[in-house]
Parts: structure tokens; C-alpha cells; sequence
């Protein structure tokens, strides 16, 4: 059955991962990433960071060769359970690459932070391993649409 935006949003921002596809020129590729997703007024912005704490050769990967090229993207995350197939569920997210954001002043106290600072902050407190740990880079990137599915209604919600 089709999930409404709704449920597609819950289930997004409940998944502990997914696959991030980018376009390379000459195909997709589709990489396994963190990410959190954050309210941005009336918008809702996917986060996922370029970090330091997985061993890399670089941090000039190729999704982001990619996203210059093309700053279209999609996540695409899922429930699969062989034992029972009635739980199965898929959401996927289209994206666009916000520009790169201008590095942000300290926040005065009770000022209002901006969007890249919550982006952090959501990474963080979903990700344990990202809490003492500086980024090399946090792509944000602007939902335009979500498209899911479930095998059935009695796919559980995420928690």
C-alpha cells in the first residue's frame, strides 16, 4: 500500500540509515550514510555529514564530485524482515543539495540557531559516535518529495 507523506516522513526520520544515490554522469551511485532530518521553518532538510570517525583515504568523496555536478540526490531507506514479509516498508526521499550554507556566528544566548547548527545538533543526538567529533562537512539537502510503501497496514510506525 502507499504510505501518505505523512508516514513516509515518520519513517524517514525514524530510520537509523540509507542509501544515498547521486548521479555520476555515467550511472548512480549509491552509498550507505547517516543522516537526520530537521524542520527548517515550513521545509524539511535531510542532513548527512562527511565525518572523520569512519576510516577514509579522503573526505573529496565522490558524492560530492557528484552533487557538484548535479545537486539532485535520493535517500532511499527500508524494513525488511524475512520471517515476515507483512512488515516490509520502503521510503524514498528526492533531494536537492542546498547551497553551501556561510559558516554561522555563535548563537547569542536565546537567539535562535540556524539551520546548519540544528543539523549538527540532530546528527549528534541520534548518532552517539558523532557527539565528540568535528565534521569535515554536512551536506544539506531540501526534500522535495517522499514516495513510500508497506506491504501492509500493520507495518509497525517507527518509534
Amino acid at each position: 500500500m502507499q504510505l501518505t507523506p505523512a508516514q513516509c516522513a515518520g519513517r524517514l526520520a525514524a530510520a537509523d540509515h540509507g542509501v544515498l544515490c547521486t548521479s555520476s554522469g555515467h550511472g548512480v551511485d549509491a552509498v550507505p550514510v547517516c543522516f537526520a532530518v530537521v524542520l527548517d521553518g515550513p521545509s524539511t532538510v535531510l542532513a548527512s555529514p562527511i565525518d572523520r570517525v569512519k576510516p577514509k583515504g579522503t573526505v573529496a568523496l565522490q558524492r560530492l564530485a557528484n552533487l557538484e555536478r548535479d545537486p539532485r540526490a535520493t535517500v532511499l531507506c527500508e524494513h525488511w524482515d524475512r520471517e515476515d514479509w507483512s512488515q516490509l516498508w520502503w521510503v524514498r526521499a528526492h533531494l536537492r543539495l542546498r547551497s553551501e550554507p556561510e559558516p554561522e556566528p555563535e548563537p547569542q544566548p536565546g537567539a535562535e540557531s540556524g539551520v546548519l547548527d540544528e543539523c549538527i545538533t540532530a546528527l549528534r543526538d541520534k548518532y552517539a559516535q558523532y557527539r565528540a567529533t568535528e565534521f569535515a562537512r554536512v551536506l544539506v539537502f531540501d526534500v522535495e518529495r517522499l514516495v513510500g510503501w508497506a506491504a501492509s497496514t500493520a507495518a509497525p510506525e517507527p518509534d
